[in-house]
């Protein structure tokens, strides 16, 4: 009970190193691959899932816009198992490091804005100033719309850890009133124990809800700048 509540959040070392390196390239180890021309029921599924949300996001893209869709299919993956593997006890979430969520948005969301500057710079300058805006109110405008794309990077990267950061301490905190409570009085921790339980079946899910919006307000910036 005394233990840091963000004490999960530190980034585990191994003699001294840092192994987050380690970490981050450990879950494409759990993608299987086949080599046989018929391929067993989970890589068929993985196939068919991989394909699925491909056709979804690149459906809006032009042929320009269809060649990330290689990236953007990796980094859906690299964040869903990321986040899956995060919710195993003991474990460390790369997630929910702000830093390592904005070494992914920002270079992402630099190749889209500099892709649409250099293919269509007239569509790319008219976001700055929408049509028929008063002339006083050109100026201001025109730093409005620049600091909103300058901050989309840094809105993307902060919904990626809020929202994993915020639910691991949630777990975290129910968790530890279960083992509280149960010196105590056992039906109240059947009850937290019921709650925690359907706590980590949402966290689930949030953990691939989050990769697919990550992924595809990525998509969304691609597609606005292509």
């Amino acid at each position: 009970m005394n233990e840091n509540l963000f004490a999960s959040f530190i980034a585990p070392t191994i003699l001294g190193l840092p192994a987050a390196v380690l970490i981050i390239l450990f879950p494409p180890l759990l993608i299987p691959t086949s080599k046989y021309l018929i391929n067993n029921r989970l890589i068929t599924t993985q196939q068919w899932l991989i394909k699925l949300t491909s056709k979804q996001m690149m459906t809006m893209h032009n042929t320009k816009g269809r060649t990330w869709s290689l990236m953007l299919v990796s980094l859906i993956i690299f964040i869903a198992t990321t986040n899956l593997l995060g919710l195993l006890p003991h474990s460390f979430t790369p997630t929910t490091q702000l830093s390592m969520n904005l070494a992914m948005a920002i270079p992402l969301w630099a190749g889209a804005v500099i892709m649409g500057f250099r293919s269509k710079i007239k569509n790319a300058l008219a976001h700055f100033l929408p049509q028929g805006t008063p002339t006083p109110l050109i100026p201001m405008l025109v730093i409005i719309e620049t600091i909103s794309l300058l901050i989309q990077p840094m809105a993307l990267a902060m919904r990626l850890t809020a929202n994993i950061t915020a639910g691991h301490l949630l777990m975290h905190l129910i968790g530890s009133a279960t083992l509280a409570m149960s010196t105590i009085n056992l039906p109240s921790t059947l009850i937290i124990f019921t709650i925690l339980i359907l706590l980590t079946i949402l966290e689930i899910a949030v953990a691939l809800i989050q990769a697919y919006v990550f992924t595809l307000l990525v998509s969304l910036y691609l597609h606005d700048n292509t």
